[in-house]
């Protein structure tokens, strides 16, 4: 059966916009404001999902969605360095900075590597759990169409999600960008994906 898996990216927060691994942070009010503002475009689904930080929780709250929260949808489990500024880690610990860009096996932080977070992600992307029909999507059940599932996901998930589904070399997780609010779609099968990446929600007219 085909599905839909649509990838919706959070607001911006204080964290993002200080360039610091995030950790479990929550929106800015400018983040918020904007989430509000496209609350109104969000794309119909069976089922609505959300990573368990702060910041997905608020981003689906503001876009009006009734959504689950998803362990395998958490973010990228950077140990000690979670909090912290990027320029503050690479200052500290610049070899572990370059073998964490450098080698997908790596973890100098102690949390995940680079594979291990493509393949919980890739697991979730090809696994049919919180796929099926439900009463939980922005828009109510569909019944019996293909199947389309909406989370609210952190940018590396969605980059995590992007390489594993098109067969991508791991260093390709470096090269994409994943702008806030945006949706990245994944429509297919295991095995077999087709990526539309990158489409903003634009916020309703006249807010």
């Amino acid at each position: 059966m085909t599905v839909r898996v649509m990838l919706i990216s959070p607001a911006m927060n204080a964290a993002l916009r200080e360039a610091r691994f995030v950790g479990d942070a929550p929106l800015d009010a400018s983040g918020l404001r904007q989430a509000r503002s496209a609350a109104g475009v969000v794309p119909a689904a069976d089922r609505c999902l959300r990573g368990p930080s702060l910041r997905c929780a608020a981003t689906a709250d503001a876009l009006g969605l009734r959504s689950d929260p998803e362990p395998a949808l958490r973010d990228w489990e950077m140990g000690r360095w979670s909090g912290a500024r990027l320029t503050e880690v690479s200052a500290d610990e610049p070899d572990g900075v370059a073998a964490w860009l450098t080698d997908p096996s790596a973890a100098p932080h102690g949390g995940e590597s680079l594979l291990e977070l493509c393949a919980r992600v890739g697991a979730w992307v090809d696994s049919p759990h919180g796929r099926q029909h439900g009463s939980h999507g922005s828009g109510g059940s569909r019944g019996g169409d293909d199947g389309r599932v909406l989370a609210v996901a952190e940018p590396a998930v969605i980059r995590a999600a992007t390489v594993h589904a098109l067969d991508l070399p791991p260093q390709a997780f470096w090269r994409l960008d994943v702008a806030p609010l945006t949706v990245t779609e994944l429509s297919g099968r295991a095995g077999r994906w087709n990526l539309r990446c990158g489409r903003p929600l634009p916020p309703e007219s006249g807010n």
